[in-house]
């Protein structure tokens, strides 16, 4: 059974910058697939960023491409995203995720994977 808790969200200005953190306890394999995904009330949810344990691999959403950096410190079992260049459209309750196996890509789905609580990232302009 993995764990995992998000931490880091909060309210800033656009054009501004947070770190999220997802904290995983429990084993997470070489195999496994770590990501960020969002979700605005309303909204169906959104793939942000995905990272395969195994190789390093990262995958991004279009939307956050080049403002976003998805990382992991293997070392303290934890999951990073970092977001720069914050915008209004990307308010959300970002969530982490972590599934074994199948396909690391965040338009992907993590369906029968594992989930955080969620954080809720607020961009004001």
């Amino acid at each position: 059974q993995v764990q995992l808790v998000e931490s880091g969200g909060g309210s800033v200005q656009a054009g501004g910058s947070l770190r999220l953190s997802c904290a995983a306890s429990g084993y997470t394999a070489s195999s496994f697939c770590m990501g960020w995904f969002r979700q605005v009330p309303g909204k169906e949810r959104e793939g942000v960023a995905t990272i395969y344990i195994g190789g390093g691999w990262t995958y991004y959403a279009d939307s956050v491409k080049g403002r976003f950096t998805i990382s992991r410190d293997n070392a303290k079992n934890t999951l990073y995203l970092q977001m720069d260049s914050l915008k209004p459209e990307d308010t959300a309750k970002y969530y982490c995720a972590a599934k074994d196996g199948g396909i690391c890509h965040p338009s992907r789905p993590f369906t029968s994977g594992y989930w955080g609580q969620g954080t809720q990232v607020t961009v004001s302009s």
